[in-house]
């Protein structure tokens, strides 16, 4: 097979060719490797590349398998870590200046447990700096292309990981989500991004942005691939205090029966409200596709949901400032500018302001948790908007004109606030042929919905078919 078409597998595709030992580690690794040699120059999603490191241990992995000991789907499966998952001897930067030396002495719970499962680590993947910013520009290591188009925003903060995946520079890569991190590049470069329920995958090890927002997710090609990937991560870890003692399913299994008589949610505060015009026609097309497979469409109210905005915008405020304090009272010039300024507001959010966004997530969540009694998910588009110029800093939708940040979180961070899990699908193209999401959101640790759900969508979703031009 031909190196671009082994880097056009799917992980569930690759893993099983691995398995019946068709396919060799080693070859597959070989094919990313030198895919990223010739084309990340000019993409800029990887700050650290790990190319003698990922063939040694591809060529150990390789050799189990002849043994006869096969780890599982993700056993030689090339994937790559957005730079602020610790690595042991491996810098870990954090898309900073300030970190651009750092090499952990330990490996963070999630990298520990790909490794296990049998994922080859190809290098660490650019951010936005510190995980703080929607939109994934670097002043510091460049800024990750948007495979769809050379001038477009890939998305932030995992960047790197969202335009790596789309351009077939690793199998699948994982993400951190704030305020829509893993989603927010996954709709914009047309990939899977999937942030699990707050408590279900281990931040250990993770270099924080808001404790109490922060999750861990996947960002793949697939659906399928999404749930192997979140197989191998979750469960409850000593190390990270608030991961949940809640049991976890064997989520492929959970997504091979139909949606029929599934009821999702159509929420029209907030989420429907100004949304462009290819993305409301996109999205709107998804849910009715659902409703064709079987699903059933309510309307539901969240009357309370507008509250997110400024409890999010108080609370990571608040959280990123503590945890930066040290390096802004000796290292404050080292920061990007639009960093700085950010973490620099933190200074002025009041306790009581605190406190204040801490009692409206309990109601927020309380209002979205008592709908999903109602209907088994929410069905939201991921962005309003679809990938801006990387130059541009305010866009017009329905005669509202705002920041670009703003837009790309609008749909998102809420669902940080509550804590439930969210899944963005590509979902169409739009005039221009950029990619469109759509966000479902689901209950508490049941992931496995959403993914049942996710994957009913893309088989008979218009986008499946569809490549972006630098993946080629």
């Amino acid at each position: 097979m031909a190196a671009n078409e082994l880097t056009r597998l799917s992980i569930a595709e690759a893993g099983e060719q691995i398995r019946r030992r068709s396919l060799s580690p080693v070859e597959l690794t070989r094919a990313y490797l030198d895919r990223i040699a010739a084309r990340d120059g000019e993409c800029r999603c990887y700050i650290t590349v790990l190319r003698e490191e990922a063939l040694a241990a591809a060529a150990a992995l390789e050799k189990e398998v002849g043994d006869g000991h096969y780890r599982g789907p993700l056993h030689g499966i090339p994937i790559g870590l957005k730079d602020l998952i610790m690595t042991r001897g491996i810098r870990t930067t954090c898309g900073s200046r300030i970190l651009k030396d750092w090499v952990p002495e330990a490996d963070a719970t999630v990298a520990t447990r790909l490794f296990k499962a049998g994922a080859v680590l190809l290098g660490k993947l650019n951010l936005h700096e510190f995980a703080y910013g929607p939109t994934g520009v670097n002043p510091h290591y460049g800024t990750a292309q948007n495979p769809w188009g050379r001038d477009r925003m890939p998305g932030g903060s995992s960047s790197g990981s969202g335009g790596g995946v789309a351009a077939g520079l690793c199998a699948g890569a994982l993400g951190t989500d704030t305020g829509g991190s893993v989603r927010i590049p996954a709709s914009l470069c047309g990939i899977v991004g999937l942030k699990p329920t707050y408590g279900r995958v281990s931040r250990a090890g993770v270099v924080p942005l808001a404790w109490s927002l922060d999750h861990v997710g996947p960002m793949t090609r697939t659906v399928a691939d999404a749930a192997i990937l979140l197989q191998a991560l979750a469960g409850q870890d000593p190390a990270d205090p608030s991961t949940a003692a809640v049991p976890v399913p064997d989520y492929r299994s959970g997504m091979a029966g139909d949606i029929r008589g599934l009821r999702v949610g159509i929420v029209r505060e907030l989420f429907f409200e100004r949304l462009d015009p290819d993305v409301r026609a996109a999205v709107e097309a998804a849910a009715r596709a659902l409703e064709g497979l079987g699903a059933r469409l309510e309307e539901v109210r969240l009357p309370r949901i507008h509250h997110a905005t400024p409890a999010v915008f108080a609370i990571i405020s608040a959280e990123s400032m503590a945890y930066h304090e040290p390096y802004l009272k000796t290292r404050a010039s080292e920061y990007g500018a639009d960093i700085r300024a950010r973490l620099l507001t933190g200074q002025f959010v009041l306790a009581t302001q605190y406190l204040k966004a801490q009692r409206a997530r309990q109601v927020v969540r309380a209002e979205v948790d008592g709908v999903l009694r109602q209907v088994d998910a929410l069905l939201t588009p991921t962005t309003p908007i679809p990938a801006p110029r990387t130059d541009e800093q305010e866009a017009t939708v329905e005669g509202v004109r705002e920041d670009v940040r703003g837009w790309l979180t609008r749909c998102t961070r809420p669902i940080n606030l509550t804590g439930n899990p969210a899944l963005s699908v590509p979902c169409g193209l739009t005039r221009d042929g950029l990619p469109i999401g759509l966000q479902l959101v689901g209950r508490q640790f049941d992931e496995a919905t959403l993914l049942r759900l996710g994957q009913a969508y893309e088989a008979v979703s218009p986008f499946r078919d569809h490549r972006p031009p630098l993946a080629d």
